[in-house]
């Protein structure tokens, strides 16, 4: 990022807590994944702070240290004009971006998790997958 006349590399952190997840149509994960279900999860509100938006603008901020995540669903995001640009700017941060399977992201990839670190991104999945009304993730 230039700033001031300075480059500055992108430094994603996990710090902030804080996790954008996409609530827009369409759901082609439902009823396997769910991102309304992901913010009702009592481990999902324990361990981080939700933030509901739609825009590639989150990938960015994960990019860029602000978010410690991104999550949705959807299909092909990768040729997505919406997700694209973000998906390569995390890639090129050193983000961990999957699917919401943990799966590559591509054509034919599931949705997306795009984590600051291994460690959101473990945890993250771990959500994922784990049943609504399950015991909660483990306490940072």
């Amino acid at each position: 990022v230039r700033r001031d006349g300075r480059d500055t590399a992108l430094a994603p952190t996990a710090a902030t807590r804080l996790v954008d997840v996409n609530l827009d149509p369409p759901f082609p994960g439902a009823p396997a994944f769910r991102a309304v279900d992901l913010l009702a999860h009592p481990g999902f509100r324990q361990e981080f702070r939700p933030r509901v938006v739609s825009t590639t603008l989150a990938l960015a901020w994960v990019a860029a240290g602000k978010r410690a995540a991104y999550v949705t669903d959807g299909t092909g995001l990768t040729e997505s004009v919406h997700f694209a640009a973000g998906i390569a700017l995390c890639r090129a941060a050193g983000c961990v971006v999957t699917g919401v399977d943990g799966g590559p992201v591509g054509p034919a990839g599931r949705g997306l998790v795009a984590a600051a670190d291994a460690e959101t991104h473990g945890l993250l999945l771990s959500l994922i997958r784990e049943p609504l009304g399950a015991a909660p993730g483990r306490r940072r």
